[in-house]
C-alpha cells in the first residue's frame, strides 16, 4: 500500500511537472506524459493486488449471507480460487508480454516497453499469494487482517 501511495505521488509530481512546463514554461516535457502513464499501470496493478489481500474485489457477498455455513464455506474456497487462477494467468501472460517486448524502447522514456507489462505480472503473482493466504485463512477458521485501516 505504501508503495501504491508512492507511486501516486511521484504520478502528481510529474503531471503537475508536465502541466508547468506547458503553460508557464511553454515548453512541454515529452518525457512526463510518458511516465505519468507508466506510473498509472504500476499505481493501479498495486491497488488491485492490496485490493485482493483486504478481499476488497467483487464477491458475491450479499448471497453467501443467506447460504447455510457449509455452501458458505465451500463458495469462499471458489471464489478465492478463481481469483488464484486469475491472478495465475495475469502472471504468466503478462510476463510472456514484458518479454516479447523488451527490445523496444519507449522514444520519450529510453527504457524498454516491457516495463509497461512488468507491474501486471508482479501483481499477478501478488494475486497468487494472497489468494493463497485467503484459502489458508479460511482452512484455519480465521479472517486475513485488513493491511490498510
Amino acid at each position: 500500500m505504501w508503495l501504491g501511495i508512492a507511486g501516486l505521488v511521484l504520478l502528481i509530481a510529474c503531471v503537475t511537472w508536465q502541466v508547468f512546463g506547458r503553460y508557464v514554461l511553454n515548453n512541454t516535457p515529452t518525457w512526463a506524459e510518458s511516465l505519468a502513464l507508466l506510473l498509472v499501470l504500476y499505481v493501479t496493478m498495486l491497488g488491485v493486488a492490496v485490493g485482493v489481500r483486504d478481499a476488497g474485489h467483487i464477491g458475491l457477498e450479499s448471497l453467501l449471507v443467506l447460504a447455510p455455513e457449509g455452501l458458505r464455506l465451500k463458495m469462499e474456497y471458489l471464489i478465492h480460487a478463481l481469483v488464484l487462477i486469475f491472478g495465475a494467468a495475469m502472471a504468466y501472460n503478462c510476463a510472456f508480454l514484458a518479454h516479447s517486448v523488451w527490445s523496444y524502447r519507449l522514444p520519450t522514456l529510453w527504457i524498454s516497453e516491457g516495463w509497461k507489462y512488468v507491474p501486471a505480472a508482479f501483481a499477478g503473482v501478488l494475486v497468487v499469494m494472497f489468494s493463497i493466504e485467503h484459502v489458508i485463512a479460511l482452512a484455519q477458521g480465521q479472517e486475513v487482517e485488513p493491511a490498510w485501516q
